[in-house]
């Protein structure tokens, strides 16, 4: 079997695959039942596969934290970008970016940071603009 997976160390893998199941539409894959700090979560959200793991320091297996959130994020297509973002804002979600309108580059975008540190980026395409499109419109706006 080949492929590839995200891992996420959350303080409680429980409780984020409930938080990410009522903003995303979630595919549970695995889920365990055992004292926190032992559990994983396996769950498919918009077929790429993703792997929660709980806090154990034991392990090394160290979560982010509001206070320190780390320098990647996971990037999210979505067809209602407002309905997806207030789902998030309305679970305890942190805004980040509020739902943003790049009306040139075809594009809404906004972020957010979940309860246990990570940062989530979502994006609506409403109109498709080519690779060369964008760097052309880019160029031109830095020239401005």
């Amino acid at each position: 079997m080949v492929g590839v997976e995200i891992d996420m160390v959350v303080k409680d893998s429980l409780k984020a695959l409930e938080l990410y199941e009522n903003i995303f539409d979630i595919e549970r894959v695995e889920v365990s039942n055992l004292p926190r700090g032992e559990n994983e979560v396996v769950f498919i959200l918009y077929d790429v596969r993703f792997h929660l793991l709980d806090e154990n320091p034991e392990f090394h297996l160290i979560a982010p934290n509001p206070d320190d959130p780390k320098t990647s994020w996971v990037n999210v297509a979505v067809s209602d970008i407002k309905k997806t973002y207030a789902k998030a804002m309305d679970l305890g979600c942190t805004e980040v970016q509020p739902v943003t309108e790049i009306s040139d580059f075809g594009v809404s975008n906004a972020i957010f940071m979940d309860p246990f540190g990570y940062i989530w980026m979502l994006h609506q395409v409403h109109k498709e603009v080519s690779h060369e499109e964008r760097i052309q419109l880019w160029k031109e706006k830095r020239e401005n």
